[in-house]
């Protein structure tokens, strides 16, 4: 009686590509390491684009974002509350009532950072014998502070204080066309909510430098109380902001917020609404950033395609010698396209710890400008970069799809090698 003679157990490659492509594999894997400078060339040739890419995609989000944060948490808010149709139809008669018990429930829900009214208006405003026309912004002075950080903008003077004592902050663009200084008295004159002539006199106390000229040159703001007096408007207001705790949460949060208020009154928008031009300028700027990587991507591919190409041609002999073997073309096509594949798989590697390391470093230190300059009204000095999920994968598979295609080109050419012709170089 004979015993069932148990076979060895097949390598795990062998077992899931079967036994042919397993020995490609193996034989791709030990070409890689037999030709150590031009593995090494390939290889620098992929991390290079993936490093790069990996850079240009963490300081472009990291400095989009900071433009957005700059421009969300520091002056609009995330999130906003008006009347319906307020925004296409701006006017004085068009306000939230009660706004202190809808902040209220605002602030209740998971994810508000903070929440502040604004009261808006236009009008004339003089000191001395200069007049200009202004924008009016009544303002809750402590939730102003808490929430948009307002006292950071004023560049000479001091705070709104927390009551009303008619004291008005104006914009640095205003200072000079009015020739107005701190302690001035500034007059201004508008219509009120009840159709009679708003006017009265303020103290200058501050000047605002909120980083956009445009917006310097023709604002004023008011403690909201007083502002409300002057127009008639008590216990009014026109605009409601919100700061989420977290950007990410801002379109969640915004569904949150339309679920405790009446809708059919107010409109509730993300900023990406009611900042629709803004929205769209970061959008169209950052699809540019696309031909960047387009760019990235061609660099890599010609690089891996001459180092590839010169390999294949190196070898011409060695792949004749394999078809007289019996090795099938499909098979010299793998063995090439594996060989890639390993260099591609270890520059990926290389070059995703590559890119956390820098892109942690940029994101805390930043790249300094060494001058400033100003986009859509606000200040920058330095560009700083983020890690994110995007800029480690979009590399990989630029890196990994753009190898894999110019590599079947020279597989090709290798693949109709004539052993007779090849064997007598």
């Amino acid at each position: 009686m004979t015993g069932n003679k148990t076979s060895p157990a097949k390598p795990l490659l062998a077992r899931i590509f079967g036994e042919r492509t397993s020995i490609m594999f193996r034989m791709a894997f030990r070409n890689v390491f037999r030709q150590k400078r031009r593995s090494l060339y390939t290889s620098l040739a992929m991390f290079g684009g993936f490093a790069l890419a990996s850079l240009s995609i963490g300081l472009a989000d990291g400095s989009y974002n900071q433009i957005i944060e700059s421009f969300t948490r520091n002056n609009m808010g995330h999130i906003q509350i008006h009347g319906e149709g307020y925004l296409d139809k701006p006017t004085l008669y068009n306000n939230i009532e009660e706004y202190e018990s809808i902040g209220e429930e605002i602030a209740g829900i998971s994810g508000v950072d903070g929440w502040t009214p604004r009261l808006y208006s236009g009008g004339l405003a003089s000191v001395g014998t200069k007049t200009s026309g202004v924008q009016i912004i009544g303002i809750d002075p402590k939730r102003e502070d808490a929430v948009l950080n307002f006292s950071s903008k004023i560049k000479t003077g001091e705070m709104m204080p927390l009551e009303a004592n008619h004291s008005a902050l104006i914009g640095k663009g205003l200072t000079k066309s009015l020739n107005a200084e701190i302690g001035d008295s500034i007059i201004i004159v508008s219509q009120a909510a009840d159709g009679s002539i708003a006017n009265d006199i303020y103290r200058i106390i501050g000047v605002i430098d909120s980083g956009d000229e445009m917006t310097d040159r023709a604002t004023m703001y008011l403690h909201i109380e007083d502002a409300q007096e002057l127009f008639v408007l008590h216990g009014r207001v026109h605009e409601i902001i919100i700061v989420a705790d977290k950007m990410s949460k801002v379109t969640a949060l915004t569904e949150k917020v339309r679920s405790v208020i009446d809708t059919s009154k107010y409109s509730v928008l993300p900023w990406q609404e009611f900042a629709k031009s803004f929205y769209e300028a970061m959008s169209a700027d950052k699809q540019g950033n696309y031909i960047t990587q387009m760019i990235i991507a061609l660099i890599v591919a010609i690089g891996v395609l001459n180092t590839v190409l010169m390999s294949v041609l190196e070898r011409t002999r060695e792949y004749g010698v394999l078809k007289a073997i019996g090795t099938t073309p499909s098979q010299i096509v793998k063995l090439i396209v594996s060989e890639v594949f390993i260099l591609a798989s270890g520059s990926v590697v290389v070059g995703a710890v590559f890119g956390i390391i820098g892109n942690s470093i940029l994101a805390k230190v930043g790249i300094d400008f060494g001058t400033e300059f100003t986009i859509g009204g606000f200040t920058m000095d330095k560009m700083f970069s983020e890690v994110s999920a995007v800029s480690l994968i979009l590399p990989a598979l630029m890196v990994f799809v753009t190898a894999m295609v110019v590599s079947i080109f020279p597989a090709v050419h290798a693949a109709r090698t004539e052993p007779a012709k090849t064997m007598r170089m």
